[in-house]
């Protein structure tokens, strides 16, 4: 890769490792679905204008259904479901639980009608992976009914997260990737307008939410998207997945350090299990890999 790349690369990883933080400095004054709203709308705003000069919503007319139902499973539901989550647990395990994805994408693959080997490499990376999430719930990390609430707001997220690549392999593969990215996040905006306007808050937010928000809409959201674009095509899209394992890596540690969360020894063996699990089950999946870079 060039050094415009390997640039690229590492902004890329910082960034989409810091939603989590910045969603948790806003979610105590402002609603969930207004966190989300504000992210894909300022979003929209950027990449929307770039995807029309770029010519690529002419050919979406025809992809009307698997648009909407992208925007659904890759921005509204996720981006609400974190928000929320992160009101009972902490964002360096909602990082951790977000790394998940590519093990659900192995799992859910077969019913997007992508079928392949599933060998010893990728069955034991299935297993750590399963094993390193109940080593995170289950070795005091998550306490108290609101705790797993959280949890599961996660796991709907990483859900999502996976199903997204494969609608786009299944049925918006051929086109320009800003298209259905843009229009994407605009179906998603309106989506969760009239939720986010009847969450409003009384009084205006402060300074520190009203910034995590433009924070996660334009950098977290539109200046990664372009960034993934920018490294999907000049460094390939293997290359560009490796991504995933560089995120939850600078969630933990702004978590850490910045919030001062604690992930004591079940947070500390389930981050380590989970990523090496991600990787043994992911690593030959290059067909899902390339189709979910390109949908982002």
């Amino acid at each position: 890769m060039s050094w415009r790349s390997w640039m690229a690369f590492a902004a890329l990883g910082i960034i989409w490792g810091l939603p989590y933080f910045f969603v948790k400095l806003a979610v105590p004054e402002l609603s969930p679905l207004v966190i989300a709203w504000g992210r894909v709308s300022l979003a929209t705003f950027i990449l929307l204008p770039i995807a029309w000069k770029r010519g690529a919503l002419h050919s979406l007319g025809e992809h009307k259904l698997a648009l909407c139902v992208f925007a659904l499973i890759e921005f509204a539901i996720p981006f609400s479901a974190i928000a929320l989550g992160e009101r009972w647990v902490s964002s360096s395990v909602t990082g951790m639980l977000i790394a998940t994805v590519p093990l659900w994408v192995i799992v859910l693959s077969r019913f997007f009608g992508v079928h392949e080997h599933l060998g010893a490499g990728r069955l034991a990376g299935l297993a750590l992976g399963f094993i390193g999430v109940v080593a995170l719930l289950g070795l005091g990390t998550i306490v108290g009914p609101t705790g797993w609430a959280g949890v599961a707001c996660m796991l709907v997220a990483a859900i999502g997260y996976a199903i997204g690549p494969l609608i786009i392999q299944r049925h918006l593969t051929g086109l320009d990737a800003f298209g259905p990215l843009a229009a994407s996040l605009l179906i998603a905006s309106v989506v969760l307008l009239i939720p986010a306007l009847l969450a409003a808050p009384a009084h205006l937010p402060t300074t520190v939410a009203l910034f995590s928000v433009a924070v996660l809409g334009v950098v977290c959201t539109a200046l990664a998207m372009l960034l993934m674009f920018y490294l999907v095509t000049h460094a390939g899209a293997s290359r560009a997945s490796l991504i995933t394992y560089i995120n939850p890596v600078v969630a933990t540690l702004l978590g850490v350090l910045l919030l001062r969360e604690h992930l004591g020894l079940g947070g500390l063996t389930g981050f380590g299990l989970i990523l090496l699990g991600s990787w043994l089950a992911s690593r030959s999946t290059a067909r899902i890999v390339r189709a979910g870079a390109r949908a982002i």
